[in-house]
């Protein structure tokens, strides 16, 4: 098969590799569509992934078309999607059945093998099968629509309540788009490109309101601006998808008195307060709320299942966020792009043509 090799940091390559052996438990998923993540660039140009050679990618979904043992032989030519997080099973955090948590964890893309090739090696535990209405990229586009929904079921959401969101990425847009689906009617949302907010404006909600940073002609205070919006109260909500010091402290300032500051973006380096903020924190009795991946146990409710329920019905438009579209073999054009922030650009999918693979007979089911 093909696949996007990262072979050491700064150096992925799309070779000829052998397709993946099944083991137990898993099956074979010939993969329909793949996005970049933005935690992909720093993964491949600067830090690496925990061993090389890795082929990354953990945002994708495929068909099955081969399984090692009889009892997943179900799922051939069944479409699904992936959770790449691969749980433990034995940790505290696995028995309470918060496999987000875990803390003995593989992951597709990382620690082992994931989406950017024809072919991935899956556990049938980590897949969910498609609704016929979902399509292939917005399936590729769970994996984020599921991390924002769980940041989102970390906090206590009323209908009209103000929220204040720092960093307008694709987790941030799509954490609007959950905000209008809990019928938030106003969002404040503030980040370092126009692109972005009108894209938010268009998915979501056209009463969401978006400011820059900085480095753009209406560069403004952003605290000022929201307290100022909100009569000085503040906002009831106030979430950092950036993770930086800076839109962390911005929050903390921003939000009102028993307000909510949900941190949900993977901070880019020490994270300091100084400390009138931390007072500030204190003595406004500000709850402070972390998030973490998303839920995945099998239950209607789990935070993937509410994800493929909401696009089902429309109410959820993450394709909508997709930019660009591109063959696998032009992945480090995609990761340039997404590196470079020269070209404005969202979610970028990798769009897989018709798979005409035709199942191993000597190798399939080899586990019975």
């Amino acid at each position: 098969m093909k696949a996007w090799v990262l072979k050491a940091v700064g150096q992925p390559e799309y070779i000829e590799v052998p397709a993946p052996e099944l083991r137990p438990g898993q099956v074979l998923l010939s993969v329909g569509a793949a996005g970049i993540c933005g935690s992909d660039i720093p993964r491949i140009f600067e830090t690496g992934t925990y061993h090389f050679p890795t082929i990354p990618g953990h945002e994708f979904a495929g068909t099955v078309v081969d399984a090692y043992s009889r009892e997943d032989r179900r799922w051939i030519g069944k479409r699904a999607g992936v959770f790449p997080l691969i749980p433990c099973g034995e940790c505290f955090a696995c028995r309470e059945r918060h496999y987000e948590m875990c803390q003995s964890y593989d992951y597709l893309g990382s620690r082992s093998d994931g989406g950017f090739a024809e072919f991935v090696a899956v556990p049938s535990w980590n897949l969910i099968e498609l609704p016929d209405a979902v399509s292939m990229e917005e399936a590729a586009m769970a994996e984020p629509a599921a991390v924002a929904l769980h940041a989102v079921r970390r906090l206590a959401v009323q209908a009209g309540d103000t929220v204040a969101l720092y960093g307008l990425g694709t987790i941030g847009i799509l954490i609007t788009q959950w905000l209008r689906i809990c019928g938030v009617g106003h969002v404040f949302a503030v980040g370092h490109n126009l692109g972005h907010g009108e894209l938010m404006r268009r998915t979501s909600l056209e009463a969401y309101e978006y400011r820059n940073a900085a480095g753009m002609e209406d560069a403004c205070d952003t605290v000022a601006w929201i307290l100022a919006s909100t009569g000085g109260r503040g906002a009831d909500i106030a979430i950092d998808c950036a993770g930086t010091p800076e839109t962390l402290t911005d929050c903390i300032n921003c939000v009102r008195a028993g307000g909510q500051v949900l941190a949900v973006g993977n901070p880019k380096g020490e994270m300091r307060l100084e400390q009138a903020v931390y007072w500030k924190l204190l003595r406004r009795q500000i709850r402070l709320t972390g998030t973490w991946n998303s839920t995945f146990d099998h239950t209607p409710e789990d935070d993937w299942h509410r994800v493929m329920t909401e696009i089902e019905s429309g109410e959820l438009k993450p394709a909508e966020l997709i930019t660009h579209r591109l063959p696998p073999g032009e992945l480090l054009r995609g990761l340039l792009i997404a590196r470079g922030r020269e070209e404005y650009h969202n979610k970028i999918m990798l769009i897989h043509p018709d798979s005409c693979y035709v199942p191993d007979n000597e190798r399939m089911g080899t586990g019975l």
